[in-house]
């Protein structure tokens, strides 16, 4: 698309569009997202096109149990809830829908024309689409629906094996053609509310009629002489993003591992009930950076273009939920049952309300020129995997690929994960729990970034734990 004349945005709701098609199990038009676009002269702007809870004149007691189903990484286990009562009103087709329409210069028929053509035409896996699927086979093969695209002989499709999704193909063909119309108020959302209802959901006509793409001011903090922008609430992800940067820059040596994960377990610290139950209210920005202290999956897709537009998009359909409607091609988020996403409890935010999801677009500026385009999947690592990159790439200066590919750690519940060549001897010197992981893994994030050098050049990190590639266009149209 870049090639073709699209500007950054375009490319970004391109490969969006194609990871539909390559990546169904962790994004795709039943997900939720968010997009931080910058431009020149103008003020940016986060689209919030997230998940939302469910209920609207639903009757709560018909609603189905959640089904736990275990997923290992090898060195950890994750429990995910799947089913009809895990799905929350989805966002990806009114969120491409608007930032195509505000943004792009590419007709949204173009862009979602090779991402039908590769659904339709199917995609031979390779060693980490197959491993996804894998990991996640408990959910794959807990309806007939799922189990017929990800396992179709009974077994669950392996390296080498193409997965097929006609349905899925003339969905994106409807959503170029028609916009997201049916997915929110035709055919497709009544033949969706209409499974669900039957199988104990909790998503009704009324949920998708009131869904709206929300637009957000990112939230801004300072970090060296850079100024890093970021998701704001009722997103968790980007404050607690912001808050650490903030706590590292008080310092102003680069931060070593101990250092790191003393801010990981501080910020940890800082999402209680309370921060939780005051995402919504207004001023929640000011007051949680500013009231005290020194301060002052999924997939992800980062772009920038030669005329200074940068693009930083994040979906999830979470574990997915194993939830595929027959004919409309859409396979369905696991929101709702998320324990990252309801840490209080599952069914307790109110029908409308926007999850908070810890997924974190940002852009880091120089001189008010974006420097760095990043996020990254992975739950609760997500914000630990961008903040190593940042620092990796500000205070280590490392160009983007390099930084990405850096062996990460992530705090969590008393315990450092780590990955293989990651320093730790400060950290057991401490006392800390370390918790080894024999390989580099996808536990640990899914980091995509784009880079600008103050020469002009362009760098690009793909995250090779979750299959992630850089493309540098060298020649326009």
């Amino acid at each position: 698309m870049l090639r073709a004349g699209g500007n950054a945005v375009d490319a970004a709701l391109a490969a969006m569009l194609a990871s539909f098609a390559c990546e169904p199990l962790l994004t795709g038009l039943g997900a939720g997202g968010y997009m931080l676009v910058v431009r020149p002269c103008c003020e940016p702007v986060l689209l919030d096109f997230f998940v939302e809870a469910t209920g609207r004149g639903a009757d709560a007691s018909a609603r189905a149990q959640l089904i736990p189903i275990s997923v290992s990484f090898g060195d950890a286990i994750q429990v995910f809830n799947v089913g009809a009562a895990s799905v929350g009103a989805y966002g990806l087709p009114a969120g491409v829908c608007q930032a195509s329409a505000r943004f792009g210069v590419v007709p949204l028929s173009e862009l979602v024309s090779p991402a039908a053509s590769l659904a339709r035409a199917g995609v031979q896996l390779n060693a980490q689409q197959a491993y996804v699927i894998e990991i996640l086979g408990g959910i794959v093969t807990s309806t007939p629906e799922c189990a017929s695209l990800f396992a179709p002989s009974g077994r669950l499709l392996e390296v080498g094996d193409v997965i097929r999704q006609p349905e899925l193909a003339d969905a994106l063909e409807r959503l170029g053609d028609e916009g997201s119309v049916p997915f929110y108020s035709g055919d497709i959302a009544a033949a969706i509310v209409a499974w669900l209802s039957t199988r104990g959901g909790m998503l009704t006509a009324a949920d998708l009629a009131a869904y709206e793409v929300v637009d957000r001011e990112p939230v801004r903090v300072g970090y060296r002489d850079r100024e890093v922008l970021t998701n704001p609430p009722p997103s968790a992800g980007g404050i607690l993003l912001a808050h650490a940067l903030a706590l590292l820059d008080s310092s102003t040596a680069p931060p070593d591992s101990c250092r790191i994960i003393d801010v990981m377990e501080r910020t940890q610290a800082r999402r209680t009930a309370d921060f939780l139950a005051g995402l919504d209210e207004p001023r929640f920005v000011e007051r949680f950076l500013h009231r005290r202290g020194p301060l002052g999956s999924t997939t992800h897709i980062a772009v920038l273009d030669r005329d200074g537009w940068a693009c930083s998009v994040t979906c999830s359909n979470g574990s997915c939920s194993g939830v595929v409607v027959p004919g409309t091609g859409m396979h369905l988020n696991n929101m709702l049952g998320e324990q990252d996403l309801n840490p209080l409890g599952y069914h307790r935010h109110p029908a409308g309300r926007r999850l908070p999801s810890m997924m974190a677009p940002t852009v880091v500026l120089r001189a008010g020129e974006p420097e760095l385009v990043l996020g990254s999947a992975g739950s609760n690592r997500i914000r630990s995997a961008i903040l190593q990159t940042i620092v990796r790439v500000v205070d280590d200066r490392l160009r983007a690929p390099e930084a990405v590919q850096a062996a990460r750690l992530h705090f969590e519940e008393g315990i450092v994960y780590a990955e293989p060549g990651a320093e730790t001897i400060g950290l057991e010197t401490a006392g800390r729990a370390i918790s080894r992981f024999r390989e580099r893994n996808l536990f640990f994030g899914g980091v995509q970034a784009a880079q600008r050098d103050g020469a002009g050049g362009f760098w690009g990190g793909g995250d090779p734990r979750r299959g992630g590639a850089a493309v540098v266009v060298e020649d326009g149209p």
